[in-house]
């Protein structure tokens, strides 16, 4: 059996002030990093072969400080732009709090969640999942296969679009999926890289509410 682990970035800056972050680059606060570092006391018991992460600082960042945690610093890490957050377009930096009086909590729970939603210049999930899922098929996929353990760092929309494809979620289900801050969704997958089993770990009390 391989192990898929799966960890949303730790708290930034924007997320305690309830602002999307979309693709803007924003890096890691100083909670975050301890977020993570916890995260990576809690996956001591997995040695990983190789690594996954998007573009974006705070993923990055949460990588690396997992990786010290778990003392692995050379181990094979791939970045890529296909892992990276929902593009938000118009609700870019928006408080999404403020956005949700504004508009009523059904237009709200479109924007924020529903699957075919695309904002002005932004992305739905579905978009988002048709980035992710191809790029997990040829790249992470034959590391599973090979009995490797994989590890990738990510944002919430990004990792939400690849649960849905691992656990087949519907489109209801995965709107009402909350990955939380720093939380480590570790799934055993078997010789076809297939799901068999799953734990949360470093769950987030705060989940849904950043």
């Amino acid at each position: 059996m391989a192990y898929l682990v799966l960890v949303r970035h730790g708290i930034t800056d924007w997320n305690k002030a309830g602002r999307w972050h979309g693709l803007t680059d924003i890096p890691l606060n100083e909670e975050g990093r301890k977020e993570a570092q916890k995260t990576g006391l809690a996956l001591q018991d997995i040695i990983f072969e190789v690594c996954f992460t998007s573009k974006l600082k705070r993923a990055k960042q949460t990588l690396d400080e997992i990786k010290k945690v778990l003392n692995i610093p050379d181990l094979p890490t791939y970045e890529e732009t296909a892992l990276n957050e929902r593009d938000y377009g118009q609700f870019t930096g928006k408080n999404k709090w403020e956005v949700q009086k504004q508009v009523g909590e059904e237009e709200f729970q479109k924007i924020r969640r529903s699957w075919n939603y695309q904002p002005a210049g932004g992305e739905s999930l579905k978009q988002v999942y048709e980035r992710v899922v191809p790029y997990f098929k040829n790249a992470i996929l034959p590391h599973l296969i090979k009995g490797e353990n994989v590890l990738i760092t990510a944002s919430g929309n990004s990792l939400r679009a690849l649960v849905k494809y691992l656990e087949n979620l519907t489109e209801d289900k995965v709107s009402k999926l909350e990955f939380g801050i720093a939380e480590a969704y570790v799934y055993g997958t078997d010789q076809y890289g297939k799901v068999i089993s799953k734990q949360i770990r470093a769950r987030n009390l705060q989940r849904g509410k950043i």
